[in-house]
């Protein structure tokens, strides 16, 4: 698999087929995508230009409810869905102790499988019992605090489910200064992989 993660929670996944996660700020013309998946539609993670930037003629896009007018795929949480190349769970995406997103909007996170590996790609989301109930190969875990779980609680949750791989992201952009990916590479345990790919963004 080919993993890039570009800024905040913006992430590219090849493997036999092309997938974006909230495309954001991308400003290359590239037209690759196979499919599009949009966790909510905070400005961040849905970016208009940044998806016709990505996406071709026949690019799936899909969508929680509250983006149901731009795009037929509409999913809900706790929902299971096949397509050709993968199937995917939708996992619920919510704050617990803050207001940013509620529970009742039906954001989501995503489990994809795809060539027999799992990735989890969190959303924004503090640690819930839902997302204490995944297991996965690779995680993509926000750890910026403010909108969605902080540091401490990144690793807490990280170290309890223990994913062979975990990618910390929604840091060192709007939100968590660029130093918290290596603080949370020292404090992950040791047998969990730590790939970090955000870099400082250059004003």
């Amino acid at each position: 698999m080919k993993i890039n993660v570009f800024r905040q929670s913006s992430i590219r996944l090849e493997d036999g087929v092309v997938i974006y996660f909230d495309p954001f700020r991308i400003k290359e013309k590239l037209h690759d995508a196979d499919y599009i998946f949009i966790t909510h539609d905070h400005y961040d993670y849905y970016d208009e230009e940044a998806i016709r930037n990505v996406a071709k003629e026949t690019t799936k896009l899909i969508v929680p409810k509250c983006l149901e007018k731009v795009s037929s795929f509409v999913v809900s949480p706790n929902e299971e869905y096949d397509l050709e190349d993968l199937t995917f769970k939708c996992i619920p995406a919510y704050n617990i102790d803050k207001s940013f997103h509620p529970k009742e909007m039906g954001y989501v996170g995503y489990l994809v499988k795809i060539n027999k590996q799992s990735y989890y790609i969190m959303g924004d989301t503090d640690v819930t019992d839902e997302a204490l109930n995944v297991r996965c190969d690779c995680l993509f875990i926000p750890i910026g605090g403010k909108y969605t779980m902080n540091l401490e609680e990144a690793v807490k949750y990280v170290n309890e489910v223990k994913p062979k791989k975990v990618i910390p992201i929604h840091y060192g952009s709007i939100v968590g200064d660029i130093s918290l990916g290596e603080e949370f590479k020292r404090l992950i345990d040791k047998d969990i992989e730590v790939e970090l790919y955000i870099k400082e963004e250059k004003l």
